[in-house]
């Protein structure tokens, strides 16, 4: 009787090109998560050469930046980090689920992993504790991610 083949990333295996798409808006939150994005890929042996940054104004506009990334061909996984803070107006609504949903379908379309980094949160106070405070960095979380699915999918890929 043949054994289950069972395939796991890790993060020994990580070496590739990584883009990180920044939605600008929000950039006391942001910067944090970018820089704890950074932290996570280059203290797992990264080169800092094979990090992208590309900006955009903010998250709304992040699927078509990673879509972009995506079809260059020149990426084994992008990265989107924004924040997104719930206000006085539905626009936390007309954004959040959106941004999610695009992102989520441009890995499907471009087999690139597109891994949502994008806080949507409450308040000032909640992403000020996912940015590098009390629940840890979300940025450095989405950066394991992508290198976790460059490990998984390189070894589906051989």
């Amino acid at each position: 009787m043949s054994e289950i083949q069972t395939l796991n990333g890790d993060f020994t295996n990580v070496q590739g090109n990584y883009a990180i798409a920044v939605g600008r808006f929000n950039e006391f939150v942001v910067d944090s998560l970018v820089s704890g994005a950074i932290d996570a890929l280059v203290r797992h042996g990264v080169d800092r050469g094979d990090i992208t940054i590309a900006k955009a104004p903010g998250a709304y506009e992040l699927p078509l930046v990673c879509q972009s990334l995506a079809n260059t061909g020149k990426f084994d996984a992008v990265i989107a980090i924004g924040a997104v803070i719930r206000g006085g107006t539905p626009h936390f609504e007309y954004v959040s689920g959106p941004v999610a949903a695009a992102l989520g379908s441009i890995s499907l379309d471009t087999g690139v992993p597109v891994i949502f980094g994008v806080l949507t949160v409450d308040s000032i106070e909640q992403a000020i504790e996912r940015a590098g405070t009390k629940a840890g960095n979300k940025g450095a979380d989405a950066a394991m991610t992508a290198m976790e699915m460059v490990s998984l999918l390189s070894q589906i890929d051989d």
